[in-house]
């Protein structure tokens, strides 16, 4: 747990302890008095009695249970509360023995020090209010841990996101890094439109993507940047084509969750054919939903199934769309005599 959390912790166990014991103290003062109208008397009643109960209740709840029960030293918890409560009690029956009985009730001094039913009742009193303040203490615990958790969880699921979102396309960056050595080895005209591309790529990655969302044109710009730097190294033998075919403003989605279906259609697809080839991505939006088809060529002869293309690319996206959809979204893959077809439905994430 961190310094915040602890002290958001510290803050709410004072705050509830502040409140608890303050009623508590009004309750022995106000209830009393207002039915025989002795309110100094029964001030001091409170002044007297509150904070032995209080501090009783403080030691076992707070210190006790925490260093003693907690960590398996039970006979010791219960020692320290019964020796507390013996206390507590005798304190209490030396305020009435002493002050209350001479001033208030002399008649019953004929009654002993240690009188059983006295000391019953006084000991039923103080259990109850201790009890009573240990049940509120540990819902508000309880409270607490639920939510440390789902904060925890929340955690948890974020930087599973964002590592998922990292191992989606090491080998595009070393293919690229390669292409652009070759490519300056020949002084080919390309070699600045690589650099450019790959820099507009990189900074995608390492900044817009951090965001939980981003606009749909805006991760189809990513794509369409991505698509052209793969084209450059299939000797202008593929044809790519991106068609909106509905507005699509104000459609957002996690970053980089497109890319990974991209890579598979040139790892599986493209880079396999050595005949023109192409790649086909139809967007479209259909009452609030995104449905994406993405399309490619791939050899004829390849026995090609769904769970041999399904490889880290996908696993990892497949696992980032349970998080972030919980089954909200669709993905069927099909697979046709030289062709492989993705079809994605997505809500939108802003709704």
């Amino acid at each position: 747990m961190d310094r915040n959390a602890k002290y958001g912790c510290f803050s709410s166990q004072y705050s509830l302890a502040v409140l608890f014991w303050s009623l508590y103290f009004l309750y022995e003062w106000i209830a009393p008095a207002s039915m025989s109208d002795e309110y100094a008397r029964y001030l001091l009643w409170a002044v007297v009695m509150v904070p032995i109960t209080m501090v009783a209740g403080l030691l076992i709840v707070h210190v006790y249970f925490k260093r003693f029960y907690l960590n398996d030293r039970k006979k010791l918890f219960w020692l320290c509360v019964i020796v507390t409560m013996f206390v507590a009690l005798m304190l209490r029956r030396s305020f009435y023995y002493y002050y209350t009985y001479p001033v208030y009730y002399p008649e019953l001094l004929v009654q002993p020090f240690f009188y059983l039913p006295k000391i019953v009742i006084d000991l039923v009193n103080v259990s109850l209010i201790i009890a009573l303040y240990s049940l509120i203490n540990f819902i508000r615990v309880y409270f607490e841990q639920q939510r440390l958790t789902e904060t925890l969880q929340k955690e948890n699921i974020r930087s599973e996101l964002e590592l998922l979102k990292m191992q989606v396309h090491p080998h595009f960056i070393f293919n690229t890094l390669n292409n652009i050595y070759s490519f300056a080895l020949q002084k080919h005209p390309a070699t600045p439109n690589l650099i450019h591309g790959l820099s507009t790529f990189l900074d995608y990655n390492l900044y817009t993507s951090r965001q939980q969302r981003v606009a749909l044109e805006t991760e189809l710009e990513y794509i369409k940047n991505y698509m052209e730097l793969e084209k450059i190294r299939t000797a202008n033998r593929l044809d790519i084509s991106i068609n909106i075919l509905t507005p699509i403003n104000g459609f957002h989605v996690s970053p980089m969750l497109i890319l990974p279906f991209i890579e598979n259609a040139f790892k599986h697809g493209v880079s396999q054919e050595t005949r023109e080839s192409w790649i086909r991505v139809d967007v479209s939006i259909q009452q609030h939903v995104l449905k994406l088809k993405i399309e490619n060529s791939c050899p004829v002869v390849e026995d090609l199934n769904v769970k041999e293309r399904s490889g880290i690319g996908l696993q990892n996206v497949k696992r980032r769309l349970e998080i972030l959809y919980n089954g909200s979204h669709k993905i069927d893959f099909l697979k046709s005599e030289g062709a492989f077809l993705v079809i994605l439905e997505l809500p939108n994430l802003l709704e």
